[in-house]
């Protein structure tokens, strides 16, 4: 283990900590902010889960992908991506219903599960190719679509569910929402530049990090709040948020990373195999849901094997070599 005592990697670890720290803070006082305003501006509430509480949850991967993409790091951006997905409907859905069963809800069925799974089947077919700036622009459109779509045909849930801070004033709230957007951007930068010391000083590639250590990171909200509302046995938007958030990442993440980003992804690993992996996971994800209308521990428990299978058998791809070599050495 004498590579962690290396100056620079010791930073990166450190920058790595310090900006997932700032993420899940930041992204949570972000959301807040924002839907405290949205209350005191009289915002439809559909609007604020829709879309205000939507593009909050993936603040995180948005933020971090739109950087690397903007520094010329794609691969960090799409491994942050296809991690995520990965990560949401397997880690993170296995680990909450293995507390307890996770409702499926009509409007999941029928809504949020195809609709993420299509959004996560059309980020796929034009990753494989590599990237150009109109597919980022078909992904935004898509998404602005899909948005109007909801807020318009969607039934309008209660403040209470949403938690909205009824008696918040609008100028508080801005406040919030820009401490909370300026938090989220210095650790987004953070994690950006500690992952990619990170890869450089292991010889690991962008995708492969992104994949998973800064994917497990920026995933990490939807994870605690995931189990929290499992142990509480508020499981009713638990698979919505998290459905909601794959869409959110393949569409406006992956527009913003495909508009900034625009050209060949060199990582083979995230075009083949991190790829196929996504959209197994979704596509099996789906299975479960329309299968039983509810996901128990059973489904838990393989989601959970298809993550950690699939993070070992990444580790034993090339990308996962210099990683052993170092460890052993």
């Amino acid at each position: 283990m004498t590579f962690l005592t290396e100056p620079v990697l010791a930073v990166a670890i450190i920058e790595v900590l310090i900006g997932l720290f700032l993420l899940t803070k930041a992204a949570d006082q972000f959301v807040d902010g924002a839907v405290g305003a949205a209350a005191a501006a009289r915002i439809s509430p559909i609007v604020v889960g829709a879309v205000i509480v939507g593009f909050g949850t993936s603040a995180p991967e948005l933020l971090v992908s739109g950087i690397a993409a903007w520094n010329g790091d794609v691969e960090l951006g799409v491994g942050n991506v296809v991690g995520s997905n990965v990560a949401n409907l397997s880690l993170v859905l296995g680990a909450a219903a293995l507390i307890v069963p996770i409702l499926v809800t009509k409007s999941v069925l029928s809504k949020e599960a195809p609709l993420s799974l299509a959004a996560v089947c059309l980020f796929a077919f034009f990753t494989v190719g590599g990237f150009e700036v109109w597919e980022g622009v078909v992904l935004l459109i898509v998404l602005a679509v899909v948005l109007t779509w909801i807020v318009v045909g969607g039934n309008e849930d209660s403040v209470e569910e949403l938690e909205i801070d009824a008696d918040a004033t609008l100028g508080r709230s801005l406040m919030t929402t820009l401490i909370g957007l300026l938090g989220t951007l210095i650790g987004a930068q953070l994690m950006v530049w500690g992952a990619l010391a990170i890869a450089d000083e292991l010889g690991l590639s962008g995708g492969f990090v992104g994949f998973t250590l800064v994917a497990v990171g920026t995933s990490l909200p939807e994870l605690v709040t995931a189990v929290a509302a499992a142990r509480k046995g508020e499981t009713e938007l638990i698979l919505g948020n998290l459905l909601g958030s794959n869409m959110f990442n393949s569409l406006a993440v992956g527009g913003v990373i495909a508009v900034l980003g625009a050209g060949t992804i060199d990582d083979e690993l995230m075009r083949t195999y991190g790829i196929v992996v996504m959209v197994i996971v979704a596509t099996l994800a789906w299975i479960f849901m329309v299968a039983r209308k509810r996901v128990f521990k059973f489904e838990a428990a393989t989601l959970l094997v298809v993550y950690f299978l699939a993070i070992l058998l990444l580790s034993e791809t090339g990308a996962g070599e210099s990683l052993r070599g170092l460890i052993e050495g």
